[in-house]
């Protein structure tokens, strides 16, 4: 009798059993911001050790975590040799090229969110194409690389429209508003793989923060409004004012759907347009979000815990508000290079010692997010003011009027 013939397998590479202290997993996280740094803060009540490859040693999260290694996120062998003292990896941001995600993966390093689903963060171009044959609104939006592409798309969408660099953009950076082929040109010829949308009548900017466990459990937090000055957010309150129950829960649905469709594990935030004729997909993130920073003293389970909970596979965590509204008030750098803060937190502690103040440890600049400042209560107007005016004192110095709406 003949043998059955001999099947080709490949080598299962086991994970990694990488432990701390109490036995615990080590998660890695690559980047050394803000996000790395609050991730770290959470991890310590769950006992975890959170290891974190920073570009340098006065980044954000290096400056108060244990375990940091110093590396680029461009490197295979800085990825590979911090990877090894990792049971799993997680990210602070999107960059790190999608050939070396695809390489750590090959070697058997447990990665979430994986290299598939990153891509979909790290592409503009391909995020649109994938929501598009999803069924998802988007704007509309094309590829272009000539003024003539540009011209082509504009006479479907008129202009002014948005020209958005594929990748690498953030914070208002890599987008420009162009009104004219003239204005259109200098944009391209920076030599940036761009893609052009149709510049969308929106109402607001709305945010869906949702997580995924590998094990495919979801777990959602209010819809919250973001207002944005320059291309930056500056205020985030939850949940949306006025924002009608279907319409949230809609957008929680939506982005619970794009969690499972990309396979996303971790924290995914759904950055959405609220338009007269529905909402529409602006950006998504696969990481903890300035969208959610409220929730360290607005939920049950804060982001940066559920990002945990996620990569490890832990059930989740409650989400339930922990009041009626909750408003995060991002502090943005001023003019002063070197301000006075240990003043200003003293005297601002005193005049609204109920104000949460979260620093990061950053260089000042000119409109860089340096920390953000949460304030909770019953009364939307009350709560939006103490934010605003909190934020506006440790950036100035100087205790703002602020308009209360």
């Amino acid at each position: 009798m003949d043998a059955p013939p001999a099947v080709a397998t490949r080598e299962v590479v086991p994970r990694p059993v990488v432990r701390g202290a109490m036995g615990l997993p080590v998660v890695g996280m690559v980047g050394g911001g803000q996000l790395s740094r609050m991730t770290h803060q959470a991890s310590i009540a769950l006992g975890l050790s959170l290891r974190v490859l920073a570009d340098a040693t006065h980044d954000s999260a290096a400056l108060v975590a244990q375990g940091v290694s110093v590396g680029e996120h461009t490197s295979l062998e800085d990825l590979r040799a911090f990877a090894r003292g990792c049971e799993v990896v997680t990210f602070d941001h999107e960059h790190v090229p999608e050939g070396l995600l695809e390489a750590l993966e090959a070697d058997g390093v447990t990665i979430h969110p994986g290299s598939a689903a990153l891509r979909h963060a790290q592409d503009k171009g391909v995020m649109r194409e994938r929501l598009a044959a999803l069924g998802i609104p988007v704007p509309a939006f094309t590829p272009v690389a000539t003024v003539r592409d540009i011209e082509g798309f504009a006479q479907h969408v008129g202009w002014p429209l948005v020209l958005k660099a594929a990748t690498g953009g953030y914070d208002g950076r890599g987008v420009w508003v162009v009104g004219s082929a003239a204005e259109a040109a200098e944009v391209v010829a920076a030599g940036v793989r761009l893609v052009a949308e149709e510049l969308v009548p929106l109402q607001r900017e709305l945010a869906a923060v949702v997580a995924r466990s590998p094990y495919g459990q979801g777990a959602a937090w209010p819809v919250v409004e973001t207002v944005q000055s320059d291309g930056i957010c500056v205020e985030v309150v939850s949940p949306a004012p006025g924002l009608p129950e279907d319409l949230a829960l809609q957008a929680q649905a939506l982005a619970l759907r794009l969690a499972d469709e990309l396979a996303v594990v971790g924290v995914l935030a759904v950055e959405l347009f609220q338009t007269e004729a529905g909402l529409l997909v602006n950006e998504l993130a696969m990481r903890p979000h300035n969208s959610a920073h409220w929730t360290i003293e607005g939920s049950r389970t804060s982001q940066f815990e559920q990002h945990l909970r996620a990569v490890l596979d832990y059930p989740f965590g409650d989400t339930t508000a922990t009041a009626p509204w909750v408003v995060m008030a991002n502090v943005l750098g001023g003019e002063d290079p070197d301000p006075d803060l240990d003043r200003r937190l003293h005297l601002l502690f005193g005049r609204d010692p109920a104000l949460k103040v979260h620093l990061y440890g950053k260089q000042v600049r000119p409109g860089r997010k340096i920390g953000h400042v949460t304030a909770l209560g019953p009364d939307l107007r009350d709560v939006r003011a103490r934010a605003r005016r909190g934020a506006g004192y440790l950036r100035d110095g100087h205790w703002p009027e602020v308009e209360q709406q």
